[in-house]
């Protein structure tokens, strides 16, 4: 398994920015597509963004796509997703996952290691 490490997230306001990032132990880490997920209180986890391996493709779910933004740098095994334009809605704690994708839909049994989690909070 791929221990991975999320950091940033915290307190936004509606219409602001922030940017969490995960950051992988594994030297192969280039070999696995990585997602965010997020989770509010008294829902479940949601899809919210994938890149493959590369960083050609990107994956987004419809209620983020054109804000959110997902990017990776394998040199520095790290994942990065960049979230503009925030919604009150957009508060959970966000997930990071290495895995290997099935296909074009992106879901959560196609990632095995999963991050520890980081709060992101939108206030109106």
């Amino acid at each position: 398994q791929v221990q991975l490490v999320a950091s940033g997230g915290g307190l936004g306001q509606a219409g602001g920015s922030l940017r969490v990032s995960c950051a992988a132990s594994e030297r192969t880490f280039s070999n696995y597509a990585m997602g965010w997920f997020r989770q509010a209180p008294g829902k479940e986890r949601e899809f919210v963004a994938a890149i493959n391996w590369s960083g050609h493709r990107t994956y987004y779910a419809d209620s983020v796509k054109g804000r959110f933004t997902i990017s990776r740098d394998n040199a520095k095994n790290t994942v990065v997703l960049q979230m503009n334009s925030l919604k009150p809605e957009d508060t959970a704690v966000y997930y990071c996952a290495a895995g290997v994708l099935a296909n074009d839909s992106p879901r959560a049994a196609d990632f095995g290691s999963w991050g520890q989690g980081t709060q992101v909070t939108v206030s109106s």
